[in-house]
């Protein structure tokens, strides 16, 4: 680990499960804030706007602001309005985060074929009828853009399975690609980084996910950190370790509690 310029986090299942803090968190946050280190947030959360992540995380005794959050809605907006300036846009997502889309013309998905189709994360919207009019599009040559790949999210109650589970029978039946902004794609650490103003070989990245957080951000030259909380899956780790030329995590700790003690040993 070479200079420490700032710490970019994941929200969900590492600060956060439900939105019921994981033991250690704030007292995380409270450790980086004492050395004056930089902060930012990088999400592929898209049931909450950027203010209502930052009001849950507070609630929970991580004081945040909104513009320290990065989200793929937020990614996916920029992408839009340079890709697809003035497009009709149908979304299908779970939660109302349009709030952080400005700029985009949302329209009904009853309202004849869009421009570009946008789909969120997973939940009850994703129902046999709508899911299949995406697919319907996708198929006859219609922009699907996808705010993340993610696969699942961890909640109180277990795993759920997340858009990326969708997009990739969808994509294999009709040949057709969906393109996908948030994490993994290597925007959205780029853009956290320059947030904090830091450049990303001097960035920390914390992560439950080893694909879509850990080794993504370590692609773009940040250190990744696996935490063993949320998604974590020890298998998934033991099978990369077996993985002769995989890419491995950088670190693995038992959980966010335990990063100060990391930060403070690195050489």
């Amino acid at each position: 680990m070479g200079m420490l310029g700032g710490v970019l986090f994941d929200i969900d299942g590492v600060l956060v499960t439900s939105w019921k803090p994981v033991p250690g968190a704030a007292e995380t946050l409270d450790y980086l804030d004492s050395k004056d280190i930089a902060r930012a947030f990088l999400t592929n959360t898209t049931s909450k706007t950027r203010a209502q992540i930052a009001e849950a995380l507070t609630n929970v005794g991580m004081p945040v602001h909104a513009d320290e959050i990065v989200t793929a809605a937020s990614l996916t907006a920029d992408h839009l309005r340079e890709t697809y300036p003035g497009a009709r846009t149908v979304i299908v997502n779970n939660g109302d985060i349009t709030v952080d889309m400005p700029g985009i013309e949302f329209v009904d998905e009853d309202a004849g074929d869009p421009d570009v189709v946008v789909v969120g994360g997973a939940g009850p919207e994703f129902t046999h009828e709508r899911l299949s009019r995406v697919y319907d599009w996708l198929c006859r040559g219609i922009p699907v853009v996808a705010m993340h790949r993610s696969l699942m999210w961890t909640t109180g109650a277990g795993l759920r399975i997340d858009t990326g589970m969708y997009l990739a029978g969808m994509e294999k039946a009709s040949g057709h690609r969906a393109k996908a902004v948030g994490k993994p794609a290597p925007l959205g650490f780029q853009t956290a980084a320059e947030r904090m103003g830091v450049d990303p070989v001097d960035v920390v990245m914390v992560g439950d996910d080893l694909d879509n957080d850990v080794l993504a951000a370590q692609v773009v030259g940040m250190t990744g950190v696996l935490v063993r909380t949320g998604k974590f899956q020890q298998d998934t780790l033991d099978r990369r370790a077996k993985q002769e030329f995989g890419l491995q995590p950088n670190h693995v700790i038992a959980s966010v509690a335990d990063l100060p003690d990391l930060l403070r040993s690195r050489p």
